[in-house]
């Protein structure tokens, strides 16, 4: 059975897990630390335009201004109608005051990347009220189901000026649900629009819900049989929200109460472990390699110890498959997204690679984010790209190593003692130097000290200048 796993124990972190049996095949993290802006609603004031970027810098509140493309910038902010090309300096002034969305979280040193084209998300529906040309039906829902929904939406009662586009979870909804969800989409952008006139920017105005309203919100479908939550304030939560929104769900939350902690209940703690993990072992014996760089994820399957073919070219197809299934998951654990670069095991016949492609684009069929997929080039690697809904989870979790810089390695000892050699040759030659001193580490002192106390000593007699390591 699919169950969704709350836990709510921890006031700085709330996990929401997605289960299949004891299989963990989706995960959500929240920690309190870390505030997410996405999809939060800001009134904003334009610092800097930029044309060479076709783009304006906006004071929201954070720490870093946000970045607001033309293309995102609705015509009711314009000064004047533009005739022919836009010219961003003709159409917006520095000062001026918008309400922006936050699209993108901000990245390393990248700020937010903001929209003035607002959505909003309900249970069935996402309502886009100045963006009347945007809506249709979600690109997951095909054929004869695409149809009923387009028939539904027709029957629904929108101002003329919106966009509305249809979720998944509006399959099998009737216009009348459907029509619910819409007006309090509409009660609530009134809100916003009455909210935004209360003070001069920036501001928060609208503060997207916590990961548990959000995963009831977007997860919950017929095929969860229970939501189980480890907390009474957690369960009182998600019981108001799903009261409003979708009563006939409210049968399936309940509350755990065993002594025996919630994911270690259903064994997904170790799972959970993997998704920090460089290293992810498969069935088989192989394992998958995963490593973010700043352009792209780059993951390397690794035979090993696999040995579940008759031949080399059984264990090559075996072990990709493998992969494919285990990779499709860790993206959805680790929330990886932008371009991901696989280098699969070598395999010489054709229809063999197109097993594999085809194993990839089934397994990536759950997954909720936008995923584009290549082909295995000559070369064995495989390119594809994956939506980014939020920020990964090395990157919400974790920090940069301040030893490495993120690079993962550091020099030893030796390259490092030699650096510090030259540098204090070339800090001693110059004029009127009396004195160099050099604070290094324990192992690069013992080795200038012992393996080049006579390199030091020609220094000193050279130059004049008294060299000390501490």
């Amino acid at each position: 059975m699919k169950r969704m796993l709350i836990n709510a124990t921890q006031p700085e972190e709330l996990r929401v897990a997605l289960v299949d049996g004891q299989r963990l095949y989706d995960l959500d993290i929240e920690s309190g630390a870390r505030e997410q802006k996405k999809a939060n609603i800001y009134k904003g004031r334009i610092t800097r335009i930029e044309p060479s970027l076709e783009a304006a810098f906006v004071d929201f509140g954070s720490e870093r201004h946000g970045f607001l493309p033309l293309k995102e910038i609705s015509r009711e902010y314009f000064k004047k109608a533009p005739e022919g090309r836009v010219n961003i300096k003709d159409v917006l002034s520095e000062g001026q005051e918008v309400i922006v969305q936050v699209e993108k979280e901000e990245r390393g040193n990248k700020g937010a990347a903001l929209t003035t084209f607002i959505s909003l998300a309900g249970r069935y529906l996402v309502l886009m009220p100045n963006n009347p040309r945007a809506g249709g039906i979600s690109r997951r829902i095909e054929g004869e189901e695409r149809n009923e929904l387009r028939e539904a939406l027709n029957g629904l009662i929108a101002p003329a000026d919106m966009g509305l586009i249809v979720r998944t979870a509006g399959l099998g909804r009737s216009s009348e649900e459907m029509q619910w969800d819409l007006d309090y989409l509409l009660q609530l952008w009134t809100a916003i629009k009455e909210a935004s006139l209360d003070r001069s920017a920036p501001f928060l105005i609208y503060q997207e819900s916590n990961v548990i309203i959000r995963a009831i919100r977007d997860y919950l479908r017929q095929d969860i049989g229970e939501v189980l939550i480890d907390s009474v304030e957690a369960q009182d939560e998600a019981l108001t929200f799903i009261r409003q929104v979708m009563p006939q769900y409210a049968s399936k939350i309940k509350l755990y109460e065993d002594s025996v902690p919630l994911f270690n209940r259903f064994q997904i703690e170790s799972q959970i472990e993997t998704a920090f993990q460089r290293v992810v072992e498969l069935p088989s014996g192989g394992s998958i390699v995963i490593d973010p760089t700043e352009a792209l994820v780059s993951i390397d399957i690794n035979s090993a110890r696999a040995t579940k073919g008759s031949d080399i070219e059984e264990t090559a197809l075996q072990t990709n498959l493998e992969a494919a299934e285990e990779i499709a998951r860790q993206l959805r654990l680790r929330d990886i997204g932008g371009l991901i670069v696989i280098d699969f095991i070598d395999m010489t016949p054709a229809k063999n690679q197109r097993a594999v492609e085809e194993k990839v684009r089934e397994c990536l069929e759950a997954d909720r984010a936008r995923v584009q997929v290549g082909r295995i080039s000559r070369f064995g690697l495989l390119e594809m790209s994956r939506q980014r809904l939020r920020p990964s989870l090395g990157e919400s979790s974790g920090i940069v190593c301040p030893r490495c810089n993120g690079t993962g390695i550091i020099r030893d000892v030796e390259s490092l003692s030699l650096a510090i050699l030259r540098l204090i040759e070339e800090e001693a030659l110059k004029d009127r130097t009396a004195e160099v001193r050099a604070q290094v580490p324990i192992p690069v002192a013992a080795f200038l000290l012992n393996e080049k106390r006579n390199s030091i000593t020609k220094i000193e007699l050279r130059t004049r200048a008294r060299i000390i390591i501490l």
